[in-house]
């Protein structure tokens, strides 16, 4: 395989380099940030992108976020995420985006080498590997949901700036996307908030008030 590496720990980045090297496997880029991982990604085209979840700026979800934009714009790119910690909203719309070729590994939980090259080997010819905390938590999160958890964080951004009042011209400024971006996404809220076409009702506000009574 032919493997694009982001994880922010040196030792780590190293060593899954080198553990993937003694099976044969090339790793063709390996990245600090995630700020590079889709260019990256666009000039080797590889087999298999390996993701951590905390990276730089934040150390929070940055290469979580960085996978599920990976997926959104080549969703036949396998990635395989390594985490210390399910981050349930972006683990499930990476699920939600396909999941032919997607993993989410707990990093503390990978007990056995082979068992991981499997996984990686796994996830790069279309199938998945999740953890069962994984699993466990997104069935409890499901079970839990309220009527905003439908909704994907980039969705839930423009509901935000909605609430705050901006046009979507504004919106789409804001975010720096097409204000046809803009639409579609509005659209998915209305029909996710159950919010048909009405005269009598202004679906805009509607939208509104359930995300600030959140």
């Amino acid at each position: 395989m032919r493997i694009v590496i982001a994880e922010d720990s040196v030792l780590l980045r190293e060593g899954i380099t080198r553990l993937l090297a003694e099976y044969d496997h090339e790793v063709v880029a390996a990245l600090g940030d995630a700020s590079e991982l889709l260019a990256t990604v666009e000039a080797h085209a590889p087999d298999l992108v390996i993701v951590d979840v905390r990276m730089p700026p934040t150390h929070t979800d940055e290469g979580l976020r960085a996978a599920v934009e990976l997926r959104a714009v080549r969703p036949a790119t396998p990635v395989l995420v390594l985490s210390q910690y399910v981050e349930e909203r972006y683990a499930a719309e990476l699920l939600e985006l396909g999941t032919v070729g997607v993993g989410y590994l707990l990093k503390e939980r990978v007990a056995d080498v082979r068992e991981f090259v499997e996984a990686a080997q796994r996830v790069a010819n279309g199938g998945t590997a999740l953890d069962p905390e994984v699993v466990s938590q997104l069935l409890v999160r499901s079970r839990n949901a309220g009527p905003l958890d439908a909704l994907t964080p980039r969705e839930r951004e423009v509901l935000g700036l909605m609430a705050q009042g901006l046009s979507n011209a504004a919106i789409s400024a804001a975010l720096v996307v097409s204000a046809g971006a803009v639409e579609k996404h509005i659209s998915n809220i209305f029909t996710k908030l159950d919010l048909p076409p009405s005269e009598l009702e202004h679906r805009r506000v509607l939208a509104v008030l359930r995300y600030v009574n959140e």
